[in-house]
């Protein structure tokens, strides 16, 4: 049930059509957040991340064109950074925990309304979150991430890029084999 309200929230979100101030519910990210990583910042104390996503971990390294390694966290916090620049993304609480909040949020391109974290997924700069199960969060980001991955989109296109969700699902597989 929740995962549906969850999708349908995001769906209405998409579909808002925004004035210049951050609607009711929503805030302003301004260009001065503290970012924690291509899906998290701090804002007045208060910690968020975009749901349905998750970022290039930092300290884990690709290989560019040029031949140099390079930290695959820190390119996806670049982006993220960009689009907060350029975007001026207005945020929505999903979930709030004790030490994060859960957001949606969207930004204009050209006039048009866009969800952020379709965006970074489909600039192959973040990637779709997946529950325990190794399902997605959100149904539609894995379809968009396959069109990066088709299109070889930001870091699609280099073939070393690690994957956060293979390092996790690992991470999580050994932790659970060490409390067996």
């Amino acid at each position: 049930m929740i995962k549906r309200a969850l999708t349908v929230a995001i769906g209405i979100f998409t579909a808002a059509h925004a004035a210049n101030a951050a609607q009711a519910g929503y805030f302003d990210v301004p260009p001065t957040v503290t970012l924690e990583s291509g899906d998290t910042w701090r804002l007045d104390g208060q910690r968020y991340r975009i749901y349905g996503i998750q970022s290039c971990l930092r300290g884990t390294a690709y290989t560019d064109k040029a031949g140099h390694k390079q930290d695959c966290g820190n390119a996806s916090l670049a982006m993220l950074a960009a689009y907060i620049a350029d975007g001026h993304p207005q945020c929505a609480p999903l979930i709030k925990e004790e030490k994060i909040t859960y957001v949606v949020c969207y930004i204009r391109v050209a006039n048009e309304i866009l969800d952020l974290a379709n965006v970074m997924i489909t600039s192959g700069f973040a990637f779709t979150a997946l529950n325990i199960e190794g399902l997605p969060y959100v149904p539609t980001y894995a379809v968009a991430e396959q069109t990066a991955r088709q299109k070889k989109s930001g870091l699609w296109q280099f073939p070393d890029f690690p994957h956060p969700s293979v390092i996790l699902s690992k991470l999580a597989f050994q932790a659970e084999r060490v409390k067996k």
